[in-house]
């Protein structure tokens, strides 16, 4: 399996467990942000136990076994007909180059990712990633499934019945680690390794592009739920890559904090990026944005609160979505400073 040097782990804090758009407790994993040392990367590391998983095989080499976190599969020859089973591992096969035959669709979503369309043709769905169809799966004639322990940990078996099946640990801030364990299972590490390489130069750009370190806070609009996004995150960790500071309550080693519409005042920040998980008539974003607390807001006031686009920002989970979050920091930042 892949080795890594440097990792720095760090204590969990604040903790909010949730589910959805690729958003959980992170209780079983390390966190560092160190160079990797090995391989010519350059980007940094997030999750130690993610990256713990993968093949030692050389780069593109089949047969090979692939290390997943529910166990160890062997590939005979490089997979054909992949099916995912999130929005992580649509992104990266994607990103790869490959098509899969069969995807599973979340609520935040309609069918198809929408900054994903252009690339993501004809593409079975195989039910929602919380009520996967397994006779949709079985039709078509996967030789590999990609997905999640956190997601379908009871139907690893199942699915495994049906084609090598390679889980990792849990969606969201591995998501560098969680394309690593794509590639391997796909015989493209190289490539992915240039990705994120690219991704890392092109968060350098972003950074050397930005005036100062304003404070960027982070609110997502959940049926029921108001979040502030913390570090372990995917948005989180991409803000971090660049270097942008976060505030005090959501600098936090922990997916996210929720706060009431009462103390929307706690996501004050030099820029408030915020977007509604689905339609934003399922949740409070309209009557939150609406009203007087969030008009009192420095940020808001100043023009700098922005809505984002929820796919990528928050379901993106694989380096296109990442690249996208880049280039919309750059707009939005270098733009208005």
């Amino acid at each position: 399996m892949r080795k890594l040097i440097g990792i720095v782990v760090a204590g969990a804090v604040l903790v909010l467990a949730g589910c959805g758009g690729g958003d959980t407790k992170s209780s079983d994993t390390g966190v560092g942000d160190r160079d990797v040392a090995t391989g010519g990367r350059l980007f940094k590391t997030a999750d130690a136990e993610t990256a713990k998983l993968g093949s030692d095989a050389a780069p593109g080499a089949f047969p090979r076994t692939v290390k997943g976190a529910l166990g160890s599969v062997q590939l005979d020859k490089k997979p054909s007909r992949v099916v995912v089973l999130d929005s992580g591992e649509l992104d990266d096969v994607l990103a790869l180059g490959i098509t899969p035959v069969g995807m599973a669709t979340t609520a935040g979503q309609n069918g198809v990712p929408s900054y994903l369309a252009d690339k993501a043709q004809g593409i079975k769905t195989v039910g929602g990633i919380s009520e996967l169809n397994l006779e949709a799966i079985a039709a078509l004639q996967p030789d590999l499934i990609l997905g999640s322990k956190l997601r379908a940990n009871d139907l690893y078996e199942k699915l495994s019945a049906i084609a090598p099946t390679v889980f990792s640990i849990r969606p969201g801030f591995p998501w560098k680690e969680n394309f690593l364990l794509v590639a391997d299972a796909v015989g493209e590490e190289e490539k992915a390794t240039g990705l994120l390489n690219d991704y890392q130069k092109r968060a350098d750009e972003v950074k050397s592009k930005v005036d100062g370190a304003p404070t960027i806070s982070l609110v997502r609009f959940r049926p029921g739920q108001i979040r502030l996004y913390g570090n372990l995150s995917f948005i989180g960790v991409i803000l971090k890559d660049v270097g942008l500071p976060r505030p005090k309550l959501q600098d936090v080693q922990d997916l996210a904090v929720e706060v009431s519409q009462e103390n929307i005042g706690q996501a004050a920040g030099d820029w408030i990026f915020y977007s509604s998980y689905g339609k934003p008539d399922t949740t409070d974003e309209n009557k939150v944005v609406n009203g007087t607390l969030w008009k009192s807001l420095a940020a808001v006031k100043a023009g700098k609160a922005e809505r984002v686009d929820d796919e990528v920002w928050f379901l993106g989970l694989g380096p296109i979505g990442a690249m996208k979050v880049l280039d919309d920091l750059q707009n939005l930042l270098a733009a208005k400073g």
